[in-house]
């Protein structure tokens, strides 16, 4: 087959064959072999009776090596590389691997991937609509759960999924082992699911100002203020009840002292009671005065001198519950609170702190207030619920639970939200999971693997790195695979992707590409991104992708099987839809 080599550069040597060759050698790899030397090269060009294969590593005692240290020699002999060969780098004979797909190059021979190299590191997938992308991520994750001896019982991937595509790929996992278990939570009402469910005790500062969509610094004091009243106002113990007329009788005091004229100042006071208010501290409330007592509405009545007819007995009634010399109790172990509760609490905060009478911070108070009482008062605030303090840990434990058994896959089902809503909800979630896996006592011990179909709607640039100093996906990539926090980012959009996420992903699965714009922008993008690769994914098939990064020693290109059952992410069946028969 190969006769004689007639030249060799820097990375190539150039090898003449028989011309009556039929076999098509493209890409296939073959072993320069000569005394105790075995080089691995693969066939990149096949020109006149001449091949153009590239240099790529060593086998020494039947392990593969990358790179060389020396070129053969041009008497060295060239073949195609036997069984053992394509079984090291296949990973065939690793006891702890599991299946990805099969070598179309190699009769369909299987391909295998440690299970370590390929899930505790971070992957990308990337791949045109139609290329079989979400059919070839099913079928992955479909033979990571056996009918075997040894099951993945404490399995822990968490999907987002932007259309419901996932839940019919794995809703039947539990037939291949009653210890297996699939669960879906959705933000979809009419469908039979669990719903999405967030406790709003477990909302951290970023969390909020993501759900308000806030812009700048100002507004992080003002929900970070509301966060702090808000857990001494839930606990419902005197201590909390002072501190609620203590904030609201400082609110009031510091109007009354401003140099407005007198009807400005009880509109002002009148529109905090309407808003904000305690028994004590309302427009209703029964004010005692010399011999008599009255409604604290009617204390603000204005002489005819332009002042409040009873300023003294005001000021001396509201004084009485300011307590600047405590020192309050802000512990908030135990306590839930609903999003209302949330609004209280910054209606409480913006006029404390007279954000909506200074002029400067009208604009981004009122922005907060709308925002929140819209979240309030919307659909999208079914989602967050105040059923009792529950800590992250049996938060996560609860949205596994598929009845009496333990879920190895949930499934966040996202179809029925915006994309902005979508990718807080994701941020949310992001966010406990690493807080919840740098907590633990023995670092690792509980993987989690947040799998973000259309990841390009939730890894993006964004503000948050400019207003809270990073973003949490790239915290998740930088720091989250020596907590065991992994992501798996699936997408047909990958110029939409934050790049300093792309560069921490150690794998790829690069489906079918054909947009000039993402592949410049992958192959500057994705580590070790070879020209090579850019050139054989232009020619893959539907569910062929070609596999590179830890799982394998060198780029693979790899046949997906079809997944059974499917995922829902075909096209419309349009003849089927349109087409009626007609009786003659």
């Amino acid at each position: 087959m190969f006769k004689e080599i007639t030249s060799i550069s820097k990375n190539y040597a150039i090898c003449k064959i028989d011309n009556v060759i039929n076999d098509d050698l493209l890409n296939l790899n073959v072993i320069f072999e000569e005394e105790n030397k075995k080089i691995l090269g693969e066939i990149e060009e096949i020109d006149n009776g001449e091949v153009t294969i590239k240099f790529l590593g060593e086998f020494h005692n039947g392990r593969y090596y990358d790179g060389i240290i020396r070129k053969p020699s041009t008497k060295a002999r060239i073949r195609i590389i036997n069984g053992e060969e394509l079984a090291e780098l296949t990973n065939y004979n690793d006891l702890h691997a599991m299946i990805l797909g099969l070598s179309p190059l190699y009769n369909n021979s299987p391909i295998k991937v440690n299970i370590n190299d390929m899930w505790s590191n971070h992957t990308a997938i990337f791949g045109n609509t139609g290329s079989g992308k979400t059919y070839g991520i099913c079928r992955i994750i479909q033979n990571i759960f056996p009918n075997d001896k040894v099951i993945p019982y404490k399995a822990n991937l968490f999907i987002f999924d932007s259309y419901g595509e996932y839940i019919n790929a794995f809703k039947d996992l539990d037939k291949n082992s009653p210890y297996y278990s699939f669960k879906v939570i959705t933000t979809n009402m009419n469908k039979e699911y669990e719903k999405l469910n967030i406790p709003v005790c477990l909302l951290d500062l970023e969390d909020v100002l993501n759900l308000l969509e806030a812009t700048n610094f100002s507004q992080i004091a003002m929900v970070d203020t509301a966060l702090t009243y808000v857990k001494m106002f839930a606990r419902e113990d005197k201590e909390a009840y002072d501190f609620k007329n203590h904030v609201l009788a400082k609110a009031i005091i510091s109007i009354m002292y401003t140099n407005q004229t007198s009807a400005r100042i009880r509109d002002q006071i009148f529109e905090i009671l309407n808003e904000t208010n305690t028994p004590e501290l309302s427009l209703n409330a029964e004010v005692p005065g010399i011999g008599f007592t009255r409604m604290f509405r009617n204390c603000f009545d204005i002489d005819s001198e332009g002042r409040f007819a009873e300023h003294k007995i005001i000021s001396d009634y509201i004084k009485q519950f300011i307590q600047d010399d405590k020192k309050w109790n802000f512990d908030a172990t135990g306590v839930s609170y609903s999003l209302h509760d949330l609004e209280v609490a910054l209606n409480f905060t913006l006029y404390s702190e007279r954000y909506l009478l200074n002029d400067t911070m009208y604009d981004s108070a009122m922005s907060l207030k709308v925002k929140l009482h819209d979240l309030v008062t919307r659909s999208n605030g079914q989602f967050f619920t105040s059923e009792g303090y529950i800590t992250i840990d049996e938060y996560i434990k609860k949205i596994q639970m598929n009845g009496n058994k333990k879920s190895q896959i949930v499934n966040f089902n996202l179809e029925d939200v915006d994309d902005r809503f979508a990718r807080t909800i994701v941020k949310i979630f992001g966010r406990m999971f690493m807080k919840f896996t740098r907590a633990l006592s023995n670092r690792a011990s509980f993987p989690i693997h947040m799998i973000l179909e259309e990841a390009h709607r939730y890894v993006l640039e964004g503000d948050d790195k400019k207003l809270f100093g990073y973003n949490i996906f790239e915290r998740i990539a930088k720091e989250g695979s020596k907590y065991g926090l992994l992501l798996d980012l699936i997408t047909q959009r990958p110029t939409d992707l934050n790049e300093n996420v792309i560069s921490q992903c150690a794998n790829f699965l690069i489906f079918k590409i054909n947009h000039p714009a993402d592949l410049e922008y992958i192959a500057k993008s994705v580590p070790n991104m070879s020209e090579d690769i850019v050139e054989k994914q232009k020619t893959l098939q539907a569910g062929t992708c070609v596999a590179f990064g830890r799982i394998f020693k060198i780029p693979m290109i790899a046949k997906m099987e079809r997944a059974d059952p499917p995922p829902t992410s075909a096209n419309c069946e349009v003849y089927k839809n349109w087409m009626v028969k007609l009786d003659n």
